[in-house]
């Protein structure tokens, strides 16, 4: 059943692992905030008690994102084929999405303001139906450049036949 979500005859490439340190960046700071809304109204409304209880909820959420977010970077792994590339991820629900050279539009390089300070950068593949869209999250920004400009020069010349 592994073979089907991550196909043994390609060389496989895994994501950075800042890509971790950035989401957990982002559970932290939703958590935090969700934890001091909670204990102000709660604790003001109510009681402090409860405020206290509502911020050990999340306090645990913050723990279990923590984990989890660690295994979902790890699941992250792209390869690049002859004609198709190849893009896998997830742990409870896996997904490879294979995307052939000549569908792709356009390529997108993106980075948000916890990405840029971590040095990580998003690739999106877009084609004309978009459920073959592909994202490849956490690349370095040298390798995000360099699978762009690949991408692009291989849609382009393998488009031509279409």
């Amino acid at each position: 059943m592994d073979d089907l979500f991550v196909p043994s005859d390609v060389s496989w490439t895994p994501v950075s692992p800042k890509l971790a340190s950035v989401r957990r960046v982002n559970a932290a700071i939703t958590f935090g905030l969700l934890g001091i809304a909670g204990l102000v109204v709660l604790g003001l409304t109510l009681d402090w008690l409860y405020g206290g209880l509502w911020l050990v909820v999340c306090l645990g959420g913050l723990a279990w994102s923590w984990v989890l977010v660690g295994r979902n970077q790890r699941s992250w792994k792209y390869a690049e084929r002859e004609d198709e590339l190849l893009v896998s991820h997830g742990i409870l629900f896996r997904q490879l999405v294979v995307v052939p050279y000549g569908r792709m539009q356009f390529v997108d390089v993106a980075a948000g303001p916890l990405e840029r300070a971590f040095g990580i950068a998003t690739v999106e593949l877009h084609t004309a139906t978009p459920a073959t869209d592909a994202k490849i999250p956490g690349l370095h920004p040298d390798e995000a450049s360099r699978l762009r400009d690949r991408l692009s020069a291989l849609g382009q010349a393998q488009a031509w036949g279409l």
